[in-house]
């Protein structure tokens, strides 16, 4: 038997500021990995002169298919913080990703943890 599972029917966007950053994070559901790579790219290339576009995907019934990627954060402050967002709501079959605009203060990296995990929350939450 089956176990049920959690996806999206539409994607979305949510935009946070913390001490002057400005986190845009962009959701789509998606059918394979192909898909979250097209979408990655895409969401890469529309905000080109951000920067840092960090990546967080999960596929599969039971999420066995996952990748994130902090591009160039601090190693474990963006990416897996938004693959735990998503393991925890149990979502499935969904991309995102969170563009950082610097504001010019250092967040640290529990700064950046939290930063990166509520602006995914936020997503969800629309």
């Amino acid at each position: 038997m089956r176990k049920p599972y959690k996806i999206l029917y539409q994607g979305g966007t949510a935009e946070i500021t913390e001490k002057k950053s400005r986190f845009i994070a962009s959701l789509r559901p998606v059918q394979s990995e192909e898909e979250a790579l097209l979408f990655l790219e895409e969401t890469r290339k529309k905000y080109w002169d951000a920067r840092h576009n960090c990546t967080a995907y999960a596929l599969g019934p039971q999420q066995e298919q996952q990748r994130s990627s902090d591009n160039g954060e601090p190693s474990g402050t963006a990416g897996k913080p938004m693959l735990e967002v998503l393991k925890k709501t149990g979502i499935t079959n969904v991309a995102v990703v969170v563009t950082r605009y610097f504001g010019g203060i250092k967040l640290g990296a529990g700064g950046l943890i939290r930063a990166y995990s509520h602006s995914v929350a936020e997503t969800l939450r629309l």
